[in-house]
């Protein structure tokens, strides 16, 4: 799984650092992110299914009724990969920010971002 990973996707594999269901996944989610991301059960468990197609996580046995998943090394690798894409990101939104926070006046028609 080459492709970047929405952000549903991300703040899930992040969740998935230790072994958790589903329920706990969702709350996991939304702690980390103060609240500002809740995901619900349906777009949880499609993307959960496509994590575990992709076999970024793994389904653990479970003595009661619950699904219990877990990272893979693979998903780990792609978890770390994804950090590292969204810090480039972050570094060039900030970058770009600052160099025009250091501009006098507003953008006009003349001003570009990327001189």
């Amino acid at each position: 799984m080459d492709e970047a990973l929405t952000d549903s996707t991300y703040l899930i594999l992040l969740a998935l650092l230790k072994p958790q269901h589903g329920y706990a996944i969702m709350k996991e989610v939304t702690q980390l992110t103060e609240g500002v991301i809740e995901i619900g059960p349906a777009s949880m468990y499609t993307i959960l299914k496509k994590l575990l197609k992709n076999q970024l996580i793994r389904l653990e046995e479970s003595d009661d009724r619950k699904k219990v998943y877990q990272i893979t090394p693979l998903g780990l690798e792609t978890l770390h990969k994804e950090v590292e894409r969204r810090k480039r990101f972050y570094q060039a939104g900030a970058q770009l920010l600052q160099q025009f926070d250091g501009r006098e006046g507003s953008l006009d028609e003349k001003t570009s971002l990327f001189t």
